[in-house]
């Protein structure tokens, strides 16, 4: 089954997630999808129609996604139940855990806290965190903010990502395993995906507010944004009510749901953000940079600007762009599609996959959120694009 909503222009109410157990509202629709243009109402009516053909082509039990233009939401939608077997179905505001998407907030937040004046991007590591240290202690001493979220300390491929699996904290895997880290690379100039590196952020976020990330980023990001599902610890996604599980892969075609696991709440900034489609669209109105009483749109330009390229890492998107068409910004990837700069992130985790995709200068961006590992999850994010380039043309 799928719940349906309606295309969105001009305003859409939120039902609260914070309802009591068991009670929801509908969202209320206040104008009708005729205001859009010719052009924006056939690409979205034709990706519509692409993405629903595709989730009964892979067989994907559950989704959501929403189109943001501008500053409106113009398209919102779920797919699929929250468990498979069940008559429930995904609603705009079922939560999802998100996955890697996390590293964007982390980024965004960082950039807020600079610009309310609590740190700065080229602060030293070590003025927050005392005892980080490498195996090369010169190189340690010189990694800055902007490293760690780039992911350009010189540290191995998801260095230490194993332990968080462990349920180590941050703060013991950096204090007692870093030391003993080898240098792959110049900070700065070397690139390397990681998760616990990324997270040290949390603790000097700590340290400048004296308040733990969850709830700067609630206070900055979520509550003012609107996003009223969202949260990144694992007993409000325990809590939930409206929440869709994970679903793996039993055979062709065939999903068996699985529990929410604990795993990645304790590295929030790289993986343990919750929410729900309805969240992600008033995100995509952030990032697009329509609410600049959150964020100023030049400290926007600075979390988007490419640091490094990418092009040693496999590729991203290997059928639609090229090895060099991809670099790492602050916690966001950066795509060269032709000329046209997109800013992209995926995410996995616990079975469920996330995709969020915009394009600044156009002003139109999507977030997809899945209940499983889909084929359709590397996919919609081309293919949204090349039809909003046909579109466009036309």
């Amino acid at each position: 089954m799928k719940f349906f909503l309606s295309l969105l222009l001009i305003s859409f109410v939120f039902s609260d997630c914070f309802n009591a157990p068991g009670q929801t509202s509908p969202p209320t629709v206040t104008q009708s999808a005729s205001k859009l243009p010719p052009y924006l109402q056939g690409f979205i009516d034709g990706y519509a129609r692409y993405f629903e053909a595709s989730m009964k082509l892979t067989h994907t039990p559950g989704a959501a996604m929403v189109i943001v233009k501008d500053s409106q939401i113009v398209f919102i939608q779920g797919y699929g139940p929250r468990f498979v077997g069940e008559h429930d179905s995904i609603d705009a505001h079922t939560v999802f855990r998100i996955g890697s998407l996390s590293k964007g907030f982390a980024g965004v937040l960082t950039g807020i806290m600079v610009q309310d004046s609590f740190m700065r991007w080229d602060d030293l590591v070590q003025k927050y965190f005392p005892s980080f240290t490498l195996r090369d202690p010169k190189q340690a001493a010189r990694i800055q903010l902007w490293h760690l979220l780039s992911h350009t300390s010189g540290l191995p491929y998801h260095a230490f990502t194993n332990l968080i699996e462990k349920d180590l904290s941050i703060s013991k895997i950096v204090s007692d395993y870093f030391p003993k880290a080898p240098v792959c690379g110049k900070e700065g100039e070397f690139y390397a995906y990681q998760n616990v590196a990324i997270c040290i952020i949390e603790d000097v976020i700590f340290h400048q507010t004296g308040k733990r990330y969850p709830q700067v980023l609630a206070e900055k990001i979520f509550a003012p944004a609107g996003m009223k599902c969202a949260s990144c610890d694992y007993e409000s996604i325990c809590r939930e009510t409206n929440k869709t599980m994970p679903h793996f892969a039993m055979g062709s075609g065939i999903w068996r749901a699985d529990s929410i696991s604990s795993i990645y709440y304790n590295a929030a900034a790289a993986g343990g953000v919750n929410a729900s489609i309805s969240d992600m669209g008033e995100w995509l109105k952030v990032l697009l940079g329509h609410r600049p009483d959150i964020v100023a749109d030049t400290t926007l330009d600075r979390v988007f600007h490419p640091v490094i390229k990418t092009d040693k890492e496999r590729s991203i998107f290997p059928h639609w762009l090229s090895r060099d068409a991809a670099s790492y910004a602050l916690g966001w990837r950066v795509l060269d599609n032709m000329g046209e700069t997109i800013l992209y992130h995926g995410g996995y985790v616990n079975g469920y996959k996330s995709e969020i995709a915009f394009d600044r200068h156009d002003g139109i961006g999507i977030c997809v959120l899945f209940n499983a590992h889909t084929e359709l999850s590397s996919a919609c994010i081309p293919a949204f694009f090349e039809k909003w380039k046909a579109a466009k043309n036309n």
